[in-house]
């Protein structure tokens, strides 16, 4: 065991291991960043394919850089493991596995309790544990405090708890996990002490405590109810916008130029990523329990879900416009990923799009440098990107997601019709060019 010193002082001298609960889009970021700073960093997760990859230094998650992966495992800064036990001996753990939701938007706490469950069979005195996997207000004291009162420490003096939200954004240039400003809340003062001093010893950011984990755990669900809000509104305005025969886009550039108190949101095939489409619904979820009815967060959710059908029904339309049926179309997808420059295919609008064409029997094919294959977890089907765009060969090009090295030049001139729902082809002046 452990001896009883203070481990704020031994984080700060570089003393402590740390352990990464769940190696994804959040935790191998999480685990790579820690190693750099010196401390030894044990990865944890369930999938033997990524803890070999990770341990033959083997990089897949974008966000991470290839040769600080590398150098993290070659220094034995970084294993990775399947293994529980080996977590005894270490001073922080930080928690970042999957929160999703089940298939009537309900919180999917599988995952979570089963990392804590894990966690207690082999949690030593002086430890921090950290949930950083986005989940409801009051998930920490519900469900990651009880089972480590329950094996006799006391929150505060023998172990701390905090709950410190992620905030990866997936293919931003500017912002990573490293310097990206960090929001905790500890059970405790002491948790917050020990929690901010974990934070700011291996990031280069700054620490933002707040006095409770609740108010960390709300605050992250506000940022991105916050987006989604206001995506809807985009989306929405798109919609109104085109039965008036007004270009939304020069709109939005036109209202941009207000210095103050306008903050610019854009329309989309969707919402996709783990945040947007998933987080607002653990708070409308959670708000039943107090009797309110979160009524503009399930509106935002219902026009932000419609948007696929939206895209589907305005592609008939400028097919029909060519006397083609979209039954009897040849349609390329350009895009599958959420967000342009990732791989990243969770919630993507194309698995809802992907639905509707097979349903209207449509003939169509999609093309992703980012994305050579994925399966569609709403019908569990796999499909495969075309070798290249070929946008000749197709009745339309629909832009899914604007893509930094898509030649759109190329694209729209080759193309019969293109319907971009990204605005990536702004700067060509075609009319074979339909915004959504």
């Amino acid at each position: 065991m452990k001896q009883s010193i203070n481990l704020a002082e031994k984080i700060k001298n570089r003393e402590s291991s740390v352990a990464v609960i769940g190696l994804g889009y959040v935790g191998l970021p999480l685990a790579v960043t820690v190693a750099k700073k010196g401390f030894k960093v044990i990865g944890i997760d369930v999938n033997k394919n990524n803890i070999q990859r990770i341990n033959s230094g083997e990089n897949y998650i974008g966000d991470v850089d290839d040769s600080d992966l590398v150098n993290v495992v070659n220094s034995g800064n970084l294993i990775a493991s399947n293994d529980y036990s080996l977590i005894k001996d270490v001073d922080v753990i930080a928690i970042a596995v999957p929160s999703p939701l089940d298939k009537h938007h309900q919180p999917d706490m599988r995952y979570i309790q089963s990392a804590i469950d894990s966690i207690v069979e082999h949690l030593s005195e002086n430890t921090l544990v950290v949930l950083e996997s986005t989940t409801y207000p009051g998930t920490t004291q519900e469900v990651i405090v009880p089972p480590i009162e329950e094996k006799g420490f006391v929150i505060g003096k023998t172990a701390y708890v905090a709950f410190s939200p992620e905030r990866v954004d997936p293919g931003n240039k500017d912002f990573k996990t490293n310097n990206t400003p960090k929001v905790v809340g500890g059970v405790t003062d002491n948790c917050n002490i020990v929690a901010k001093a974990f934070y700011e010893n291996v990031l280069d950011s700054s620490v933002y405590l707040a006095s409770s984990p609740v108010i960390a755990e709300m605050e992250k669900i506000f940022e991105n109810t916050f987006r989604n809000i206001n995506i809807a509104l985009a989306n929405e305005m798109t919609i109104l916008c085109e039965r008036m025969g007004i270009n939304f886009w020069e709109v939005i550039d036109a209202a941009k130029t207000k210095p103050y108190g306008f903050m610019a949101f854009y329309p989309g095939p969707g919402v996709g990523g783990h945040c947007i489409p998933i987080d607002p619904f653990y708070l409308t979820w959670k708000a039943r329990e107090y009797d309110y009815h979160t009524r503009m967060i399930e509106l935002a959710g219902e026009i932000n879900m419609g948007m696929p059908e939206f895209v589907l029904n305005k592609a008939s339309r400028i097919l029909n416009k060519s006397g083609i049926a979209i039954s009897e179309s040849k349609i390329l997808l350009l895009g599958a990923s959420y967000k342009k420059d990732i791989e990243d295919v969770r919630e993507s609008p194309i698995q809802n799009l992907i639905l509707l064409l097979e349903d209207w029997n449509a003939n169509f094919d999609y093309y992703d440098p980012w994305v050579a294959s994925f399966t569609n977890h709403l019908n569990n089907k796999k499909y495969t990107s075309t070798k290249q765009a070929n946008p000749q060969d197709y009745d339309l090009v629909i832009i899914m997601t604007d893509h930094s090295d898509f030649d759109y030049q190329d694209i729209v001139g080759n193309a019969k019709a293109v319907l971009d729902t990204r605005n990536a082809a702004k700067n060509i002046k075609s009319d074979k060019i339909t915004l959504l």
